[in-house]
C-alpha cells in the first residue's frame, strides 16, 4: 500500500513532527523538482529519516526494528543471499521454528517480489519489518569481512606460507610450469575470486591490477571514477597474472606483447561476463577487466536521461523505415546502454534485426546478435558484408572504427536498411568531419544520415545532498563553458525556474558525503545532444563545413548541448554542476 503525501501530511501533523507551513512547502518543491515528498522532507531537513520511517511503520501497521546493535547468527542471515540482501536491502534476522517463520528487515516493505521469492526459496513464512538506512548496513557487515580483512586472512595464513611458495623462482625466469602451479594455489584462486567478488558487490565497471616497485595495486572504476581498493604484496602479482591468464585462455609464457581475452562467471546470484586486457609495463604485467553484467533488460530512454526535444527527435527517427543513426562519445560514456534502448523500441515481431557487437553486452529475444572476433578476420567490416545478405530491416553494428566500416554502413543505409551504430568523436556536430575523413563522401552522409547523439555520462547525486546558490566568480566561470542566456530560456522552456527569475537564484545541489556513498554520488544518468539533418544541415555537409559551423546552425534549431541539458539535471537536483564540467572537460 503506497502512502500519499496527504495521508503521509495528516500523521505528521498529528504527531508534531512538522508544521503545515513546512509540508505545504515541502509538497510544492517535490512536485516542481519531480522528486518524492519523502525525499524531500529528508533533505530540507523537515523531518529525520528516523522518524520518517517509524511513522511509515506505523501507518502500514509494520513493526520497526534497529539492527544497529543486533549480532544476527550467521544461519539465519545466510538464508537471503549477500547479492540480494545488498541489492534490494533486506536482511533475515530472526527464525521461530515454532510457527515456521523468518522475521526479515527491510527499507520497502512494498517490494513484494522480493518477498515472494525469500519465501519460495526458503520454504519460510514471511513476516516483514521496517528498518532504517543504518540498521541494514550494519546488517550487511555481518556478511563477510571487508576486503582488505578478507585479503589479511588469504595472504598471512599459515605464517605467509603462500607468499613463500610464490617467491621460490619468481622473476623473469620462471617457466610455464611453475606459473601453472601457482595459478591453481588455492589462496591465489581465493585472491582472485575475492577481487571479482567485491567488484561486483560495489557495482564497479572495471579492475585494475597494476604492478608497482614495491606492491600491487588494486582499483576499482565505481560510478565512471577510479577509487584505490587494495594494495597486495608484489610477491603474488605473477601468481594472480597467471591465475586470470588460464582464466581467460591466454598464453602462460607470452610476457613481452599485450594479450586480450575473456571469461564468464556464473552463479546461483549472478552472472557476468569479463573481458581482459593484459599489457606489459615497467614492473610486470597490469591487468584490466571488464566487468559485463549478462541478462540485464535494456532501460528506456527516459530512464538513461534523454527528455525533451532530443527524445522527440529520436522517437521521430526511430519511426523511419531507413536512416542511419549514429551516437558519438568516448569510450565509457553509455553509448551503447544508449543502442540496446532503441533496439528495444525497434524489436517488435515484424522486423528482423540483426547485430555485430564487441561484446554482446545484453542478450535481447528476437535479435541476432553476432560477436566479432579479431583474431579470425571477423571483423565489423567483414561481418557487414554478410549482414547484408541475411535479409534485415535493422542493422546495429557496435562500433565504426575505420573507412571501410563507414562505407558499408552507409551502403546499408542506401540500400533500404536502418543502421543504428557508434563512433568516438567528442561532439554530435563533430561525427560528420570524422566521417568525411574516414571517407564518405558527403552527398552520402547528407542522404542517409538521420541523427547525430552525442553523450557523456555522469555521476548521480545521492540523496544526501545540499542546496547552494552561485557566487559571482561561479557564474563568470560557467559563462566560459555556455551562454547562460539560453540556460535560462531552457530553464523556464521546462518549468523549472519562474520568468524573470536570474542565474544567482537559482539553487543547485553539492554533494553531501556519507558512510553509504563516500563521494556523495550513486549512479550515473546520460547528458545528451542531438543534430538532426535538416535541409540547411545538409548543404553544410555538402560544403564540407566545420564542425563549429554545423553546431552554430544546429543551436539555432533549437538543439541543446551537453553542457545546457547537464545545467538542467543540476537544476533538477540529479548531478551537479562540478560533475558536469568534469566530464565534459575530459
Amino acid at each position: 500500500m503506497e502512502i500519499n503525501p496527504q495521508q503521509l501530511k495528516a500523521f505528521l501533523l498529528d504527531a508534531n513532527l512538522a508544521t503545515n507551513e513546512q509540508l505545504n512547502v515541502a509538497q510544492k518543491k517535490a512536485e516542481e523538482t519531480g522528486r518524492k515528498f519523502d525525499d524531500v522532507l529528508i533533505s530540507e531537513k523537515i523531518v529525520s529519516e528516523e522518524n520518517l520511517i517509524k511513522m511509515k511503520a506505523y501507518i502500514w501497521g509494520i513493526p520497526f526494528v534497529s539492527l544497529e546493535k543486533e549480532k544476527i547468527p550467521k544461519e539465519i542471515l545466510t538464508i537471503i543471499p549477500e547479492p540480494i540482501a545488498r541489492s534490494h536491502n533486506i536482511v533475515a534476522f530472526r527464525k521461530n521454528e515454532f510457527n515456521n517463520s523468518l522475521e526479515v528487515a527491510m527499507l520497502d516493505p512494498e517490494d513484494l517480489m522480493t518477498i515472494e521469492f525469500i519465501k519460495k526459496t526458503s520454504d519460510l513464512k514471511i513476516f516483514p519489518r521496517l528498518t532504517n538506512v543504518e540498521g541494514i548496513k550494519a546488517a550487511l557487515k555481518q556478511y563477510g569481512k571487508t576486503l582488505e580483512a578478507e585479503f589479511g586472512d588469504i595472504i598471512k595464513k599459515e605464517d605467509d606460507g603462500i607468499l613463500i611458495k610464490i617467491a621460490k623462482g619468481d622473476g623473469p625466469e620462471k617457466g610455464v610450469s611453475d606459473l601453472m602451479k601457482t595459478a591453481e594455489e588455492l589462496p591465489v584462486i581465493k585472491i582472485v575470486d575475492t577481487l571479482i567478488k567485491h567488484a561486483i558487490l560495489e557495482r564497479a565497471s572495471d579492475i585494475h591490477i597494476e604492478p608497482m616497485e614495491k606492491e600491487v595495486l588494486v582499483r576499482y572504476r565505481i560510478d565512471g571514477v577510479l577509487r584505490d581498493a587494495m594494495i597486495l604484496p608484489n610477491q603474488i602479482s605473477s601468481g594472480i597474472v597467471a591465475r586470470i591468464k588460464i582464466l581467460s585462455k591466454l598464453r602462460l609464457d607470452e610476457r613481452r606483447l599485450p594479450q586480450d581475452g575473456r571469461f564468464k562467471i556464473e552463479t546461483s546470484d549472478y552472472k557476468y561476463s569479463f573481458r581482459v586486457s593484459i599489457l606489459p609495463v615497467f614492473y610486470g604485467e597490469k591487468v584490466v577487466i571488464r566487468l559485463l553484467p549478462e541478462g540485464g533488460k535494456p532501460l528506456s530512454l527516459k530512464e538513461i536521461g534523454i527528455t525533451g526535444k532530443s527524445l522527440e527527435n529520436i522517437e521521430f527517427n526511430l519511426k523511419k523505415p531507413v536512416g542511419m543513426i549514429l551516437i558519438a562519445g568516448p569510450t565509457g560514456s553509455g553509448k551503447t546502454t544508449t543502442l540496446y534502448s532503441m533496439m528495444e523500441i525497434l524489436n517488435t515481431p515484424d522486423v528482423n534485426i540483426s547485430t555485430l557487437e564487441d561484446p554482446i553486452e545484453y542478450q535481447m529475444a528476437r535479435v541476432n546478435q553476432s560477436q566479432t572476433n579479431q583474431k579470425i578476420g571477423f571483423t565489423f567490416a567483414s561481418g557487414l558484408r554478410s549482414l547484408v545478405r541475411q535479409d534485415p530491416d535493422i542493422i546495429m553494428v557496435g562500433e565504426i572504427r575505420d573507412g571501410e566500416t563507414a562505407s558499408l554502413a552507409v551502403n546499408a543505409s542506401l540500400t533500404g536498411h536502418m543502421v543504428l551504430s557508434t563512433i568516438h568523436t567528442t561532439s554530435a556536430a563533430g561525427t560528420i568531419p570524422r566521417l568525411i575523413d574516414m571517407g564518405v563522401e558527403p552527398f552520402l552522409i547528407s542522404s542517409t544520415l538521420s541523427i547525430v547523439i552525442a553523450q557523456r555520462l555522469v555521476r548521480r547525486l545521492s540523496d544526501e545532498k545540499q542546496k547552494y546558490t552561485l557566487s559571482d566568480i561561479e557564474i563568470e566561470d560557467l559563462k566560459k563553458q555556455c551562454d547562460l542566456e539560453r540556460v535560462l530560456r531552457i530553464l523556464k522552456e521546462e518549468k523549472i525556474i519562474k520568468a524573470g527569475q536570474s542565474i544567482k537564484k537559482i539553487e543547485f545541489f553539492k554533494p553531501v558525503a556519507s558512510k553509504k556513498c563516500p563521494e556523495g554520488y550513486k549512479g550515473r544518468i546520460g547528458i545528451y545532444e542531438t543534430i538532426e539533418t535538416t535541409g540547411a544541415v545538409r548543404d553544410l555537409i555538402m560544403k564540407r563545413a566545420t564542425a563549429d559551423q554545423i553546431q552554430e546552425q544546429a543551436q539555432k534549431e533549437g538543439m541543446r548541448t551537453m553542457v545546457e541539458d547537464g545545467l538542467v539535471k543540476a537544476a533538477q537536483g540529479i548531478t551537479s554542476i562540478e560533475e558536469i564540467l568534469r566530464v565534459i572537460s575530459e
